[in-house]
């Protein structure tokens, strides 16, 4: 009886650890910087089932709606923000959500930036994962989160308009808790 309790309490405790694992593994962050390298905002992404939810929060901005880009590659290099790349698309589409032939895997819906200067953002998309594969933000160089100072009109190709590119931050797997 006493071995067939342990078998079961090893198990759990098993299970335990690997569903913590498998969480703290599909979990990323993004500390956003300006072109000054100030700190504005962090973005998280989460993996569930069918797609990655992004949660950004920023401070700082001008206010107005502002683009939100996955981009496809994990650099920052300020002021401008070249470095990180054009917009993550491993599948070779169109840009905007409006385009037939759209969207990129990294566009975004837009984000309001109140008149203090704070947003707060949260969107779905199943066109990434956090996890090894071809859609992967984890490829060979990595990928970032970038803000762009103005609104994606969703149709025009590569950029959707956007303009300049206002903060960026490197996508990177989430430290940790233990």
């Amino acid at each position: 009886m006493f071995l067939k309790l342990l078998c079961v309490t090893m198990l759990v405790i098993l299970t335990a650890a690997c569903s913590m694992s498998t969480e703290q593994a599909s979990q990323a962050t993004a500390e956003l910087k300006d072109k000054d390298g100030k700190a504005i905002g962090v973005a998280t992404f989460r993996e569930s089932s069918g797609g990655v939810t992004v949660d950004v929060n920023v401070k700082g901005l001008t206010p107005g709606l502002h683009a939100v880009h996955v981009h496809a590659v994990g650099r920052c290099d300020a002021p401008a923000f070249t470095s990180a790349g054009g917009h993550f698309n491993p599948a070779q589409k169109k840009h905007g959500y409006k385009s037939p032939e759209g969207a990129h895997a990294g566009d975004l819906p837009n984000m309001l930036v109140a008149k203090d200067g704070t947003g707060r953002f949260e969107a779905f998309t199943d066109g990434m994962t956090l996890k090894p594969g071809a859609t992967s933000v984890f490829d060979k160089d990595g990928s970032a989160l970038v803000i762009h100072a103005g609104v994606d009109d969703n149709v025009t190709d590569p950029t959707g308009n956007a303009g300049d590119r206002a903060a960026c931050g490197i996508i990177t797997m989430a430290q940790s808790r233990m």
